[in-house]
């Protein structure tokens, strides 16, 4: 939040409204406890599990009517069991972070993926910003050229009142090349059409005031620089060995884990994978044994290929959906949406791994141990990379809008 002190000394410098408006676009640290900490990662990929995955089919495995038909498996951290069908990950479990006390009030798919992107429940006085494009905003452009924030196998929110400029870059099949990525005339043609959109960009600002002007330009110069960027070729996967390329499994989603490493070697700063189809109402034991089947060697790929390219440790990797699935198994061999007790995971670049942070009831119901709103969640995702919860914006209707909305990081996960 904005002090007394910075609000005065502000006004101080004369034309308090003009100067109260650019400081906001700042980055805005408390003083004291809540001040910027130092960062230890530079870099999130999020595996987004869209749909919402069971928590008791995946990382909170429950025994009786409940706990269905996977089983549950020892990991390499005492006392963890998680799902059969992620034996690649239990090895690894050394690096995680399992948050077994997720919950929220959003049971509506598009609500709960707008409140897990952006912290905050829809409102139609404002379009909130992604937490990528906050990361694209605050922490800039990579030097190779390549989009600060980029969404691989599906769409994720965009920039929101930050503008389209912060928004992901979407290529909609992880491995493939960006489409449309050279120009369809030769280079004086190119530069005469640049020309002339400029020249209308400019009349129409002078007609309109548009404030998107800025924006949509900002958006063509980026353009423009990924279309030359040497460092395209990160998005081309066959780059890599076969044996690296093997390691990922051979789904879309582990093409797309490959990417994300890659992309982020190459300095991309947010990069969201998904994996879609965990609304699992229907024929959910089968289902979400082969979902599990594509995200256990994807996402340990993932681990093991950051660490080998000595990213892990700056690069922080979160598993979530848009919420979990009811402990009751309905008629149809399913599970229903339930939003009040779930699981998330945590690794990489500041996070402590080999640790399970709350528990749920004996049918996974309730919360009963450290509950975390998701809020925290994102709050705890922005203490590594050197942002802080309250970090503050005015929104075009005259609201300060902070990054996590009074979140607060859980403290025992972080390095």
């Amino acid at each position: 939040m904005i002090t007394r002190r910075q609000a005065l000394r502000a006004g101080i410098t004369g034309g308090l409204g003009l100067v109260f408006s650019r400081f906001l676009e700042q980055p805005v640290w408390a003083e004291g406890a809540n001040a910027a900490p130092a960062p230890k990662a530079k870099h999130v990929i999020l595996l987004w599990m869209n749909g919402g995955p069971s928590h008791i089919d995946t990382w909170d495995p429950k025994v009786g009517k409940t706990g269905g038909l996977h089983k549950a498996i020892k990991t390499s951290v005492p006392g963890l069991v998680i799902s059969e069908h992620m034996p690649l990950l239990a090895g690894l479990a050394n690096k995680l972070a399992v948050i077994r006390s997720m919950t929220s009030k959003e049971g509506n798919h598009v609500r709960a993926n707008y409140l897990l992107h952006t912290g905050y429940a829809p409102n139609p006085t404002v379009e909130h910003p992604a937490f990528g494009a906050w990361m694209s905003k605050r922490l800039g452009e990579p030097q190779s050229g390549l989009p600060s924030f980029v969404s691989l196998n599906g769409l994720s929110h965009g920039g929101g009142f930050f503008g389209v400029q912060y928004g992901p870059y979407v290529v909609r099949n992880g491995g493939d090349m960006p489409a449309d990525i050279a120009p369809s005339v030769d280079a004086q043609r190119f530069v005469a059409r640049q020309k002339l959109l400029g020249d209308m960009e400019d009349a129409f600002a002078k007609q309109t005031g548009d404030v998107k002007v800025e924006g949509r330009r900002d958006l063509y110069t980026k353009a423009d620089r990924l279309m030359h960027a040497s460092a395209l070729e990160a998005f081309d996967v066959t780059k890599e060995p076969e044996a690296v390329q093997k390691s990922f499994g051979t789904s879309a989603f582990g093409k797309g884990c490959l990417t994300a490493a890659r992309l982020v070697s190459a300095g991309v700063r947010c990069v969201e994978v998904t994996l879609d189809g965990w609304d699992t109402h229907k024929n959910g034991f089968e289902r979400t044994k082969k979902l599990m089947g594509d995200l256990d060697p994807a996402m340990s790929g993932l681990l093991k290929d950051l660490e080998r390219r000595g990213k892990l440790n700056e690069t922080l990797v979160v598993w979530m959906g848009d919420f979990g699935r009811t402990p009751r198994i309905n008629g149809d061999d399913g599970r229903d949406h339930y939003p009040a007790a779930w699981s998330a995971v945590l690794a990489g670049g500041g996070i402590r791994g080999g640790m399970v942070h709350g528990e749920t009831d004996a049918e996974g119901a309730k919360v009963v141990k450290d509950p975390v709103p998701i809020q925290n969640l994102l709050a705890t995702i922005a203490s590594p990379l050197g942002l802080t919860p309250d970090d503050t914006v005015m929104s075009p209707a005259g609201r300060p809008i902070s990054l996590t909305d009074n979140g607060l990081p859980i403290k025992s996960l972080l390095v």
